[in-house]
């Protein structure tokens, strides 16, 4: 049996925000069980060179859309970058839910040869489907929850392994 596009894109996004907006239930307990002030979390970052979690959860999001959005040939919705708090976060990746759990497979099945631009600014990155899918988007999302998780967690946030990788 073969994994197709979809498999490898939708239900492993969906898994991982899932997983994130659980851990930030978790955050929201850490800061009502400790009276701390959210935006120390909201705001923090491992490094000053690194972007702040607010930051980090905005891109997991924007990069399960985008990704869905351009293997399915949809277009991809904006969203503003102006969550401030936990509550917030949780709304933006529910939304990001509801827009990738609305593309069907059909839509992004056989998107493997598909051509994928990526424009930052002045630069394009062309890539195939696959390629896009297995070496930019899917590391991409995982490293910006990954770190999201890594600032609550050096926060004290009492979370581990089995709230990261959920119920895959």
């Amino acid at each position: 049996m073969s994994l197709s596009m979809y498999q490898a894109s939708v239900p492993r996004f969906a898994n991982i925000l899932s997983n994130l907006s659980s851990i930030l239930d978790k955050a929201q307990a850490h800061i009502d069980a400790r009276k701390i002030d959210p935006a120390t979390l909201t705001t923090y970052r491992l490094f000053p060179d690194m972007l702040p979690f607010t930051k980090q959860v905005q891109i997991a999001c924007d990069t399960a859309k985008g990704a869905v959005a351009r293997l399915a040939g949809i277009e991809n919705p904006v969203h503003e970058d102006n969550e401030k708090t936990l509550p917030e976060l949780k709304a933006r990746i529910a939304k990001t839910l509801a827009f990738i759990q609305s593309v069907s497979p059909a839509q992004i099945d056989g998107t493997e040869d598909k051509d994928i631009v990526i424009r930052r600014g002045e630069t394009e990155t062309h890539y195939k489907g696959m390629q896009f899918l297995l070496g930019s988007a899917i590391p991409n999302i995982y490293f910006h929850v990954t770190t999201a998780y890594n600032i609550l967690r050096h926060n004290g946030v009492e979370i581990g392994k089995r709230d990261y990788l959920g119920n895959p």
